[in-house]
């Protein structure tokens, strides 16, 4: 009689919804927020790479510019003072923190200070203005990785937590037909249907941005160097 009265409902018109928002809606309250974890985490994975992408892109298009600039053959000092009040990017950004260092350094040759100690100035500015300005160029790609990496566990653990009260279902109602077991397997799988769709995303954006800032980053130190080499030449032109 109970294997009839089970399989009569089934039957009827209170079958399970096996929509994603019925899935959704029919889950325990622990998988409901699973699911909910995973899709804020998805979204949240999304504006990190949509945003990061458009800061690098604007990165490249402006230190392009840049260079074009600097390489033109120009006075460094009227490129200075047109880019030290707010510099836009970070190849701008270690142009104004040299050019800064430079001629305070020039100001200080007369007391006596010597060209090792001012091309050692120099550097230590560049290089924390590269650090600083790659820190800010990431912003959060970091949480990417962190996203990959758990969002498939986290889906794992609401569908544990969902078969766990599926077989709870089947020594309640004493039957193990599928149609009993069917509906809550469904959305323990939503789960970690989720956690890929929040985690794969995440890997792939994370390696190609990382790729792209450890780009620019090379790019930025090479004109670094670059730039050392110059300023270093001119102080052994001004000490002849």
């Amino acid at each position: 009689m109970q294997v009839q009265t089970v399989e009569s409902v089934q039957l009827g018109g209170n079958a399970p919804d096996f929509s994603i928002m019925g899935m959704f809606l029919q889950a325990d309250f622990i998988v409901q927020a699973v699911m909910i974890m995973l899709i804020a985490a998805s979204l949240w994975s999304w504006s990190i790479i949509f945003n990061t992408w458009a800061r690098v892109k604007d990165a490249r298009a402006k230190a392009n510019e840049f260079e074009d600039r600097f390489w033109s053959g120009g006075s460094l000092d009227e490129l200075y003072n047109g880019l030290k009040a707010a510099p836009a990017h970070p190849l701008a950004a270690v142009f104004v923190a040299a050019m800064r260092e430079w001629q305070r350094s020039l100001a200080k040759r007369s007391a006596g200070v010597d060209k090792l100690t001012v091309q050692d100035r120099i550097y230590k500015a560049m290089h924390v203005t590269t650090s600083r300005e790659m820190d800010r160029l990431e912003g959060q790609v970091g949480y990417l990785a962190t996203i990959g990496s758990a969002a498939p566990f986290v889906g794992l653990f609401g569908t544990v937590w969902g078969i766990m009260n599926s077989f709870t279902s089947i020594a309640t109602a004493s039957d193990t037909s599928l149609a009993t077991v069917a509906p809550g397997i469904a959305e323990a799988l939503l789960a970690t249907a989720l956690g890929l769709v929040a985690a794969i995303p995440a890997v792939i954006a994370y390696n190609k941005l990382s790729t792209d800032l450890g780009r620019y980053a090379g790019r930025v130190e090479g004109f670094s160097d670059e730039f050392a080499a110059i300023l270093s030449r001119q102080l052994d032109e001004q000490g002849h």
